[in-house]
């Protein structure tokens, strides 16, 4: 029998961080066959479910990236209830640090985790990476690609940008710290600092037609911040007829958790087929896929979704 692009994966697999109050555990998904690689690291949201939120999470996205020739990490962050972690420490509930944290220690030891793995060191291509990111996951990548958050503990603004990562695409991602209800502000203090003019790199943003809710902002647009508060280059697109969840790209059969009331597998194909698609062409620009995508996505008369981009601003 012959298997259409099968893919492997490994997991646990533990790393002791120096500082880190637990071992860090991560998720390894790759094709079976193939080299030249590229690597996708996945950073999962701040989720109420027991697992989705953690490496467990996300297979629909993880699944398909791997099977298109991707290397894919998930990394449990502290913020998981899989956990269970004391809440109260100088980061919050939210861990909003040592998330982006993580993601750099894992290109830090890229190698010596891909060559844990038999073979799979050799077949990857560890110059072109990527990362994506879900909700308070896209918060996460949003710092590793300039943006500042203002700690309340320090009193300063942090940046952790990641010069390695070479595309960002973010799911769902928080907006403007200005502009958090009462709600979130109260359980999520620093996403009051969240401030976005200092995100210069190229990024994809992605967010849901009906992504809103007063608990968040009363701003029905908060979730596209990330593209309209930061200088261009950015590209932005618009998924008609979903919400928060993109039709369950947090995992198979969201539904059934109460993660997304608006599960739609044609949805989630849509969303990893078009981030795969630009993901490939920031690594290698000669390739088309994006183009061809975007192109399509114009002429298509009842499209899934829309794109608008901004150039970045001659100095």
């Amino acid at each position: 029998m012959k298997l259409q692009n099968p893919i492997i994966s490994i997991s646990p697999i533990l790393l002791r961080v120096p500082n880190r109050l637990a071992v860090l555990e991560i998720k390894v998904t790759a094709p079976a066959s193939g080299g030249d690689l590229p690597v996708i690291l996945l950073s999962h949201g701040h989720g109420a479910s027991n697992f989705l939120s953690s490496y467990r999470g996300y297979a629909p996205l993880v699944d398909y990236y791997a099977s298109q020739g991707f290397v894919v990490i998930q990394p449990t962050h502290q913020d998981s209830k899989t956990l269970a972690l004391e809440t109260n420490g100088p980061e919050g509930a939210l861990f909003w640090k040592s998330r982006a944290e993580d993601l750099i220690f894992i290109i830090d030891n890229l190698k010596q985790i891909l060559s844990d793995i038999k073979g799979l060191n050799e077949r990857t291509n560890i110059n072109n990476i990527a990362a994506v990111g879900h909700s308070m996951g896209g918060h996460t990548v949003a710092m590793l690609a300039g943006m500042q958050v203002y700690d309340p503990v320090s009193c300063k603004f942090v940046g952790i940008a990641e010069p390695r990562i070479n595309a960002f695409v973010m799911f769902g991602t928080p907006g403007n710290g200005e502009d958090i209800a009462e709600w979130a502000s109260k359980r999520y203090p620093i996403l009051k600092g969240t401030e976005f003019s200092k995100m210069e790199r190229e990024v994809l943003v992605v967010a849901g037609e009906h992504d809103s809710s007063n608990l968040f902002s009363t701003r029905s647009d908060w979730r596209m911040d990330a593209y309209q508060a930061s200088p261009g280059p950015k590209t932005l697109l618009t998924v008609f007829n979903s919400g928060h969840m993109l039709g369950g790209i947090s995992g198979y059969d969201a539904l059934e958790t109460a993660q997304t009331n608006d599960e739609n597998p044609g949805t989630v194909k849509f969303v990893g087929e078009i981030t795969s698609d630009y993901i490939r062409t920031r690594f290698y620009p000669e390739n088309k896929s994006w183009e061809n995508t975007t192109n399509a996505l114009l002429k298509n008369e009842d499209p899934k979704g829309k794109i608008d981009s901004k150039p970045s601003v001659a100095v």
